[in-house]
């Protein structure tokens, strides 16, 4: 292989994190708990290395994992490696068929599943360490139509309704534009498969129920795979907070191998699959095409920030208790709200009684990995379509890749307007309005720190 100025050297590795039966799923605001699987839950590593600088990227098939939490499991992945703790990504999926993760819990079989995945998470940093390869590095950027819809919906009475049902005759006009691009970074590696670094923003929350699935970006990784040999993929989540798979204009064909679910949001495995196959077709458009550069250099930060937190008022407060009570005694059928309305003044209640004392803010970290002149930022939480639009426009780079849930999960980061417009999000978000403004002037910060760095090498 001809790597001319190249210097790139990439590893990659695979475990199995499927949990026990009975386990906790995570996702929805009803209790559920695994009764069986439909597909197995991985870790998708990936390591980059140029000269003394290293640094590894862990894709986790669950929904998320808290802040500190990722913590403590990057600072053994760093304890065992020798990695820098800010040189170790911990990047959820968001599929809402997976386990709760957490360490601060009694139930036993939380306790066991947490103690087993800090294992796996350092066996998958360490393999994939172990297996870097040099490495010649190209980009592209694909298309997947028509798989991601807006879910907010301004509806004809002037109101704000998050997945207000397919066909619903009151919807008006969706809020916002979906981002339909699909971010592909292809290593090809000396004597070793060919690696492909797939980044798309959607919602996983196409299966429902309690069987154990990885949802869509698990078919995405099993039908690229298939169809081109010798590849292993790697998918990380965009900015996906205000969009899922929900085509509130379905029709015939569409309803294809799904149902309706408890909260009025149509769903199945069948139509993951056809997800799957439409982004790994976006990524096949490409794949052949993809234009090749010299990587000298990876380099990576982070940047510590401070949000304001949506504080209730004292009545606020009072009616929130009154909510949170009456949904966890069993009693929702007393409350006025029937599907996502239900869900979304529920989740808006929870936030009010979690926030009720404060704090007045948060302190939170944004994460930037770089490979070359190709830039990931890490964002630990839900992030709206139109941040993952702020960082791509950022200057300097051939192509920004932006992360949801990395290194954390701090909910919901709506744009400013969507508080005014309210919606499932923004009345749910911990964050204040103007989180998601603060976010994209700080990425651009945190990128620009990044673009000094490597030109220091240079």
């Amino acid at each position: 292989m001809d790597i001319g100025m190249n210097r790139l050297e990439v590893g990659v590795s695979r475990v199995d994190i499927t949990p026990m039966m009975g386990i906790k799923v995570r996702g929805y605001l009803i209790p559920r708990f695994a009764e069986a699987v439909l597909d197995p839950l991985q870790i998708n590593a990936i390591a980059f290395a140029a000269g003394e600088s290293r640094a590894v990227l862990l894709s986790l098939d669950l929904c998320r994992i808290g802040a500190s939490d990722a913590v403590r499991i990057r600072t053994f992945i760093a304890e065992q490696t020798g990695l820098p703790v800010d040189a170790i990504w911990l990047h959820c999926i968001h599929t809402h068929t997976g386990p709760e993760v957490t360490s601060e819990s009694d139930d036993v079989l939380l306790q066991e599943y947490y103690q087993m995945l800090r294992r796996r998470c350092v066996d998958a940093a360490s393999f994939a360490l172990a297996d870097l390869k040099p490495a010649k590095m190209g980009w592209a950027v694909g298309q997947a139509p028509n798989v991601a819809f807006i879910r907010r919906f301004r509806m004809k009475d002037g109101s704000v309704q998050t997945n207000p049902g397919v066909g619903n005759p009151n919807i008006d006009y969706p809020i916002g534009t979906v981002d339909e691009r699909v971010n592909v970074l292809r290593f090809d590696r000396e004597g070793d498969k060919s690696v492909v670094l797939v980044n798309f923003g959607n919602h996983p929350d196409t299966v429902g129920g309690c069987k154990i699935s990885a949802d869509w970006p698990g078919f995405l990784r099993r039908t690229f795979e298939k169809a081109i040999d010798n590849t292993f993929c790697v998918f990380c989540n965009g900015a996906q907070g205000d969009v899922n798979h929900v085509n509130v204009n379905a029709k015939d064909g569409d309803f294809n191998d799904m149902f309706m679910d408890f909260d009025d949001v149509s769903r199945g495995y069948g139509h993951t699959r056809h997800m799957g196959n439409v982004v790994a077709a976006a990524v096949m458009q490409v794949y052949d095409k993809v234009n090749y550069v010299d990587v000298e250099n990876i380099s990576f930060l982070k940047r510590d920030i401070e949000i304001p937190t949506s504080v209730p008022t004292a009545e606020e407060a009072a009616r929130a208790h009154e909510i949170v009570a009456l949904h966890e005694a069993g009693r929702d059928a007393e409350l006025p709200y029937k599907g996502m309305m239900l869900t979304t003044v529920v989740a808006e209640a929870r936030r009010m009684v979690r926030l009720e004392h404060g704090p007045d803010h948060f302190d939170m970290s944004i994460f930037g990995l770089c490979v070359g002149d190709f830039a990931m930022v890490g964002i630990p939480g839900e992030p709206f379509t139109g941040i993952g639009r702020g960082l791509k426009e950022a200057e300097g780079w051939k192509l920004v890749l932006p992360c949801c849930l990395t290194n954390g999960a701090e909910a919901y980061f709506p744009m400013k307007d969507a508080y005014d417009e309210g919606g499932y999000e923004a009345r749910s978000s911990s964050f204040k309005a103007g989180v998601a403004e603060q976010i994209i002037e700080e990425g651009k910060m945190l990128l620009r720190d990044l673009r000094r760095e490597i030109d220091t090498y240079r």
